[in-house]
């Protein structure tokens, strides 16, 4: 094992975190990994502009400063929340060598600049737990192995059905549904794709999968796997199908293998995906 330092910056490209949260973040990673790792998060995660972490410009502005710099070895998302495909879609073209370089991890709405970073080949995206995770039951777990694995890789915490012969991609069914058509989609094509949600009502997750199974590169997929959907709202009338029928039925008129169930989801289990294969041992 390594006893080289970690430096990892974050910051929130969507809603803001209080600072209490990223104390107690900062803590457990000192209880766990002492002078190994370092946390700096940008004062940008405590900005308020409304529902954001600040304005679109500013949220930009500090992505790229965290990305760009050489003193970083990974970019962490610290929340998600709506606000990641409004940043400057100029800053992809930005990024430099240093920002290639670097691992990128987050999930939910995250998942939109996790994409966009895949499309283009910068850095390593990954979806996984994020420090908004630690208020779970099971939180510091989440966060612990989020650190672990920007620490050193751990293999023990990516999800079971990750292997070194396939390409991976993970997303929250709502934002994958709002890639499809921009320029901020990924070709998926050959990957194993596992979704998962929360709080979205049976109908909506069939109306994503519509819009989702339009996509030709996720025709192209080698299979779906579904994660867990939580907190799901009840209808004024029963959909008539669980998410799991819902997602083998659209899998079934696209023609695409469903290859079972995968262990991601909102909650503190969430396990890790890099996207692609060749940033897997």
């Amino acid at each position: 094992m390594s006893e080289t330092t970690k430096h990892i910056a974050l910051c929130c490209p969507g809603g803001p975190i209080a600072r209490d949260l990223a104390e107690k973040t900062a803590r457990i990673a000192a209880a766990r990994f002492g002078d190994r790792m370092k946390l700096y998060f940008h004062d940008q995660c405590f900005l308020e502009a409304g529902h954001f972490a600040g304005s679109d410009a500013e949220r930009s502005a500090a992505f790229i400063e965290v990305a760009n710099n050489a003193e970083f070895d990974a970019v962490w998302f610290a929340r998600g929340g709506y606000g990641a495909c409004r940043l400057d879609d100029a800053l992809f073209a930005k990024l430099n060598e240093h920002a290639r370089a670097k691992t990128f991890l987050g999930y939910s709405d995250a998942g939109s600049l996790l994409a966009r970073l895949y499309k283009e080949g910068i850095g390593n995206p990954v979806h996984g737990p994020m420090p908004t995770d630690l208020p779970r039951q099971g939180g510091e777990e989440a966060i612990a192995r989020a650190l672990s694995f920007l620490a050193d890789g751990d293999r023990s915490a990516l999800e079971p059905n990750v292997k070194s012969d396939s390409k991976f991609a993970a997303f929250n069914i709502t934002i994958l549904a709002h890639l499809v058509g921009t320029q901020w989609m990924p070709d998926l094509s050959d990957h194993v794709i596992m979704l998962e949600d929360v709080s979205e009502y049976l109908y909506r997750l069939d109306r994503a999968m519509f819009s989702i199974m339009g996509d030709q590169g996720v025709k192209r997929a080698r299979g779906i796997m579904l994660g867990r959907v939580s907190d799901i709202p009840e209808n004024d009338r029963p959909f008539g199908k669980t998410e799991e029928e819902i997602i083998k039925d659209w899998c079934a008129r696209a023609n695409i293998p469903y290859i079972g169930r995968a262990d991601i989801g909102h909650d503190a289990d969430n396990k890790i995906v890099p996207f692609g294969g060749t940033n897997i041992a």
